[in-house]
This record gives C-alpha cells, structure tokens and sequence, in this order.
C-alpha cells in the first residue's frame, strides 16, 4: 500500500517543499517525476538536507554551528526512542522529517553520519586527501540517493553502487562549481594529495592565481567525477525501475563539468 504523509502535517510538508525548490532545484524538479504522494516525502529528506547544509553560511564561528548539529542529531536519536519535544514539532523541517521517518521506515544513522561529515564545513581545514573526499560525497550526498530510492521504491531498491558513484559524482560537480564561494571562504575542498601532485598547496588555491598546475589539478578532479558518474550510469540498471527516477540529477553533472 502506498504510503501518505499524515495531513496534519500538510503545512511543514509544503515548507520543505518551497526549500527545496529555492535552494535545491535539481532535485525539487525531479521530484517531480515521482507519484505525487511520495514528493512530500522526498521534500522532507531533502530539506533536511538543505537545513544541515546552510548551517555554516548561518553561523560566524564553528561552535554555533555545532549546536546546531547537536541539536538536529538530538531531533534524530529522540525519534529512535519514540520521543519529539515540543521545539521539534514547532520545526517544520523537523517534524515532517519525523513523520517520513515513521512512514517510510527508513534509518536514521545515515542521516547522523550526513551531520557528522559536514561537521567540516565549519572549519577552514583543507580536505586532506581524495579518499577522504569521496568519503565525504559518499556521506552527504550519495546517501540522499540512497533514501530517496527507498522512500519511491517502498522497500528495497537495490542499485547501492549506482547510488554510492552517483553522489560522489554530482557532489563533486557540485563542489567545482562552488569553488569561487568557497575559496571566499577560506575552505579548500580540492584535496591535499591531488594539489600536491601538480606542486601546489590549499595557500595557492586560496591565493586566487589561476595557474596552469591550477588548471590541470581542476582537470583532473573533473575527470575523477566524470569517471564516477560513468560508474554510476553503468549501475543504474541495479536499480528497481520505480527508483531509478531520484538519480536523475546525475545527467545535469557532465553539463555542470562542461
């Protein structure tokens, strides 16, 4: 039987949904494709995200940031106990997340895993090596792809590799393209290891000179997502043709590379 979000709740569903669209096109319009009583659920998920992912725009220092997570990571273990607090039920985001946690039965550790990886966000640390890297998309963004499978498929959607390449490749895209917000912010996602290959450091990144070695060591993470991606697409065919509709973003990265 299809599920259905509880009506009370008709209103926090719609706010994530305005979220989403504003902050989160991509997947808002392929939300779009999937039956019109599960886009609520997918909404929330992906609000959530959205929430989790701003903290660091909102904050001026990494410890108000990391109330913030605390609280969201209380919001999600008080749900596995069966228990909302009255802050959580005013949140919208929260309170819709609760219900499409309850109705489509999906686990909570993947979303406390996403809080803890974007924990580096708040910092002005340099990604140390590639491998942490894609561990990093594989935990705030592969695993969207993931829930949403799960949330449109109803049960198990198989595809767990197209889902794992698929957010590698997408947040990595995504990433390149925030490369001039982010240097404005002193963060170097661009891994240690690779920079160091074609003899540069973060400083150099952050010096905001445009470098031939600059220009090869962005071809080569351009490449390194591409080849994700290709995986990805090679993979999608695991998946239940239900689900196969949440990953339909990755066709916007190679536009994105380009």
């Amino acid at each position: 039987m299809t599920r259905a979000p509880d009506p009370a709740l008709h209103l926090s569903y719609q706010y994530c949904e305005d979220i989403v669209r504003g902050d989160d096109r991509d997947r808002w319009l392929a939300s779009l494709f999937v039956p019109a009583q599960q886009r609520p659920f997918l909404h929330a998920l992906y609000a959530f995200n959205s929430e989790i992912a701003r903290v660091r725009e909102s904050v001026s220092e990494p410890m108000p940031g990391e109330i913030r997570f605390q609280w969201w990571r209380d919001v999600l273990n008080n749900a596995v106990e069966g228990e909302a607090r009255g802050d959580v039920q005013a949140h919208p985001v929260a309170a819709a997340l609760l219900d499409t946690l309850a109705r489509c039965q999906l686990p909570t550790k993947p979303m406390l895993d996403l809080i803890d990886a974007r924990t580096f966000d708040l910092y002005e640390d340099p990604m140390p090596t590639l491998q942490d890297l894609e561990g990093y998309c594989g935990e705030t963004c592969s695993i969207l792809f993931r829930l949403a499978a799960l949330i449109v498929n109803e049960g198990e959607p198989g595809g767990a590799d197209a889902a794992g390449h698929a957010g590698v490749a997408y947040a990595m895209a995504g990433l390149l393209r925030a490369l001039p917000w982010q240097v404005a912010n002193s963060q170097v996602y661009i891994p240690k290891d690779v920079l160091a290959k074609h003899g540069l450091a973060p400083s150099d990144v952050l010096s905001c000179q445009v470098t031939p070695a600059l220009h090869d060591a962005l071809a080569e993470m351009r490449a390194i997502s591409r080849a994700h991606l290709a995986q990805a697409i090679g993979h999608l065919s695991d998946v239940s043709p239900r689900a196969r509709i949440v990953h339909l973003p990755i066709f916007l990265v190679e536009p994105m590379l380009a």
